[in-house]
């Protein structure tokens, strides 16, 4: 290959050329990231393949949905229980739904996972063993399979059935096994197993076989019988699209988690209709009879195939969960082909630039374990599996390799990944080898990488939905880091190196920050990365950690003078809230401090039942009711409602020796709080009639958990927050709250005043910007000395719907939303401080003007003098 266009292929503009449709779901992706996995900042997560990562809006959802909604145990007929019923079969409609097929065609039956789906399989299969009269079956799988579709012969042993596994280049030649015209007719079953994708490689075998191997055109043996086929998807249908209404194989077992990444712990066997009826059952636990006698053997089973399987009760609420993981990959996606083309992308990128990695000597940096050339999609998954090589072609451990990665924060897995069959085929593993690595204390799972100098196992990253390039580069950066020493880089991959090194995406790529022009190797502070580099003799001119800080001032420095949103009139704060206790009434204040979590004060508290779990407005409206505020002079809050006698709480935080520390909950968040004693516990109880208290955050013992990174700041800055849901602040625009309110009223008799469907929204910040939803275009806000990050929009819940002042609800308001947004409920920004060293007070005020900057793809006017400037 040509050193240029070496060079070219580390160019993030000549990916996004390449695959220009592919690749970021439309410029979706950046915002995608910082919504719903903000817990990957910092963090390259590589382990797809493994298992994916949930979004936070699927816990989210999924939780709103426990938190409104009471779900019994589906075997009741009480309302509950209905409830659950008819939401699981719901469910079922909506996997099939996915896999493009209908009940007629395919039965859910739901299991605790795949491997359980692959042991109902081999349990409940009509084999007829060897000795009968007639000819006996035979259990066929590929070599390239995972170990629980293996395990399935210790089963069909047990029942006296031959299994026979099958190397898939001799599927490929079982046109050959054709059969007499007179054993053609046989009705004996067989099964045949093979992956739609293997978890080692990433290869896609032919869905084509499926009805090849029905209909007889392909013979994984020569036998005379029926030929039926259990096509494992799990690995497949993490990233690809499955349409069983073409690919019609007789059981597919699939796990959950890979697709969602949650919940864990459930998957699902889709049974075709035609062989359910010859599935055998012999154990039957509860819920699987139709009746039966203790006294005598007499049973008989229900007549729905599900519910004649499912043994017990099923993972109800898992279910429930997973109505909502379809929703949610949808709207984050835009469906399964999507995902297939994103994901592709990024693994074709990565084995491209893998594959030209050499060391001065001409030995390549690493050995690629594939069946493809990472050209088309439909042949090849997101995954990549290899082993590093020394300068010498001598495989390094992968045990060596996970552990240098660690330290880059880079998550990879390393074995035979549960596919001994693959592994072997791929890496020249003889079975006299695999006994006698067993001898010398290897065992599958264990960090033994090497025996005798030859490898046990291999490298495997893959990539998911949620996958970026800078994922994909920040692992190149690490294996060129690690492998190439300066001589290495010059000779003769010194353009493509320099070019990895010093180029990234672009400033108007939707899907990355100006972090990305930092330094090209993440910051890392251990001592023993040095040691370990210098151990492996890398000679990569490494950045000082002085310098590297220098440098990231600097770029900080150069993205706080932003551009501005064009000229007109001026922005205006027009109201601050802050709401001390979650949940409970706004405290409107003229100025206020702010504090390193956003507003002073600004929910600090919350009330709690009495498993120590928030209440909010969801399920106690009355909350609403409740008034705190703050007196910063005499450091108390007061707490009035009507009814009630006033009560005090102190500023002043109870730090006593016998104050106790509790861990709570925050919309998925743990943080610590304290209690703030008996005497406010019995003034909630009483008021909202239910027992519950009062509870604080703990400023000295907050968890990190509940913190967040900003975008342009060193990834050792964390924003801390208090009991919010999302960001710090929450920003509304008045014009927006106008052009809502003409939806409300052409569906309401008496329109709601704009003041009151202000405090409906329960912002922090209310401004008056000239056009309505203007603020959604913004990438950040000034507000004076203040600086404010704009996280994303914020989606409305029915809170909305709660009259703040008497706690009453109406639907209306979240309807006339969703139809105003089209569908959407989103309504307002959530906003996160960046703190700047400056000489002002850290006070935000009513009147203070605000200067927003727009957002990349916006287009953009500069300001035309030196007063319209943006502030760093």
């Amino acid at each position: 290959m040509a050193e240029a266009t070496r060079g070219d292929l580390l160019s993030f503009r000549a990916f996004q050329a390449a695959c220009p449709a592919g690749y970021g779901y439309g410029g979706g992706l950046r915002s995608l990231r910082e919504r719903e996995f903000p817990r990957l900042r910092g963090i390259t997560y590589l382990d797809h393949a493994g298992s994916t990562l949930f979004p936070e809006s699927l816990l989210k959802a999924f939780t709103d949905d426990l938190r409104n909604n009471v779900y019994g145990n589906p075997h009741s007929q009480n309302i509950s229980s209905k409830l659950t019923y008819d939401t699981i079969e719901h469910v079922r409609y909506r996997i099939l739904q996915h896999f493009h097929t209908t009940a007629e065609d395919y039965t859910i039956i739901f299991t605790s996972g795949c491997t359980a789906a692959l042991k109902l399989v081999a349990e409940a299969f009509p084999w007829i063993p060897e000795g009968t009269e007639q000819p006996s079956s035979r259990f066929c799988y590929l070599t390239d399979s995972h170990t629980s579709v293996v395990g399935m012969r210790g089963i069909t042993t047990s029942m006296n059935v031959l299994s026979v596994p099958i190397k898939p280049k001799e599927i490929l030649l079982s046109e050959e096994n054709r059969l007499p015209a007179e054993e053609q007719n046989c009705t004996t079953p067989h099964l045949f197993s093979y992956p739609a994708q293997s978890n080692f490689s990433g290869t896609k075998y032919p869905l084509s076989w499926i009805q090849d191997i029905q209909c007889g055109k392909l013979h994984p043996m020569k036998i005379p019988g029926k030929w039926f086929v259990l096509l494992d998807a799990a690995s497949y249908v993490s990233s690809s699209p499955l349409d069983l209404g073409v690919h019609q194989a007789d059981f597919i077992p699939i796990s959950f988690y890979k697709i969602f990444g949650f919940p864990t712990g459930l998957g699902a066997l889709l049974v075709n209709n035609r062989i359910a009826p010859l599935l055998r059952k012999t154990y039957f636990g509860g819920g699987t009879a139709a009746a039966y006698l203790a006294g005598e053997d007499f049973y008989f089973p229900r007549k729905s195939i599900a519910e004649r399987f499912e043994d017990g009760t099923v993972s109800f609420l898992d279910i429930i969960a997973l109505k909502h993981g379809f929703d949610v990959l949808e709207k984050l996606t835009g469906g399964m082909e999507k995902i297939k083309q994103h994901t592709f992308a990024l693994a074709q990128y990565t084995y491209t630039v893998l594959s030209t990695l050499k060391y001065a000597n001409g030995v390549p940096v690493v050995r690629i374990y594939s069946d493809t050339d990472f050209s088309n999609p439909d042949v090849q998954g997101p995954i990549i599996n290899f082993n590093v090589l020394d300068e010498n072609g001598d495989v390094i451990g992968f045990s060596q390799v996970e552990k240098m990665a660690s330290l880059y924060n880079i998550h990879v897995r390393t074995g035979c990944f549960c596919n001994t069959g693959a592994c072997q085929m791929h890496l020249g593993i003889s079975n006299e080898d695999v006994q006698r690595n067993l001898q010398a204390g290897h065992v599958c799972g264990d960090d033994i990488d090497l025996v005798d100098g030859r490898p046990t196992g291999s490298v495997r990253i893959s990539f998911g939905y949620m996958s970026s390039f800078e994922d994909a580069q920040t692992f190149l950066k690490f294996i060129i880091a690690t492998r190439l020493s300066k001589s290495d880089t010059e000779i003769p991959f010194q353009s493509s190196v320099t070019k990895l090194m010093t180029e990234s995406v672009p400033d108007n790529h939707p899907s990355f920050d100006n972090t990305d022009k930092l330094s090209p190797i993440p910051q890392i502070l251990d001592r023993e990365l040095r040691n370990n580099l210098s151990a492996t003799k890398t000679t990569v001119n490494w950045q000082p950690l002085e310098a590297e800080a220098e440098s990231i001032r600097a770029a900080v420095s150069e993205t706080a003078v932003p551009t501005c949103r064009r000229g007109g009139k001026p922005i205006i704060v027009t109201n601050i809230y802050l709401y001390p206790i979650k949940s409970c009434s706004a405290f409107e204040v003229t100025e206020w401090p702010v504090g390193n979590q956003g507003l002073l004060y600004d929910r600090n508290w919350m009330v709690v039942n009495q498993n120590g779990v928030c209440m909010t407005q969801k399920q106690e409206p009355r909350l609403c009711l409740v008034n705190p505020s703050i007196d910063l002079k005499k450091k108390v809050m007061v707490i009035q409602a009507e009814g009630m006698d006033p009560i005090s709480v102190s500023l002043e935080e109870n730090t006593g020796k016998d104050t106790v520390i509790c861990e709570s909950k925050v919309c998925s968040h743990r943080v610590k709080t304290y209690d703030c004693g008996e005497g406010i516990a019995v003034w909630f109880s009483l008021f909202l009639g239910r027992p519950c208290r009062l509870i604080r955050q703990s400023s000295d013992m907050k968890n990190r958990s509940h913190q967040k990174n900003t975008k342009g700041l060193a990834s050792a800055t964390n924003i801390s927050l208090s009991l919010v849901n999302e960001a710090q602040y929450l920003l509304i625009n008045v014009a927006s709250i106008v052009r809502l309110k003409e939806h409300i009223s052409a569906r309401l008799e008496e329109p709601l005043e704009i003041e009151e469907l202000i405090r409906r929204f329960r912002a922090n910040i209310v401004i008056s910007a000239p056009e309505s939803f203007e603020e959604e275009e913004w990438a950040e806000i000034s507000i004076g000395a203040l600086q404010f990050q704009v996280v994303g929009p914020c989606s409305r819940c029915q809170i909305i719907c709660i009259d703040q002042q008497s706690g009453e609800r109406n639907k209306e308001v979240l309807q006339s939303l969703s139809a105003a947004r089209g569908r959407k409920t989103n309504f307002g920004i959530y906003l996160m401080n960046q703190p700047l060293r400056s000489s002002f007070p850290d006070i935000l005020a009513v009147g203070s003007q605000v200067l927003p900057v727009l957002k990349e793809n916006t287009e953009i006017q500069p300001p035309t003098s030196r007063e319209e400037k943006c502030s760093g």
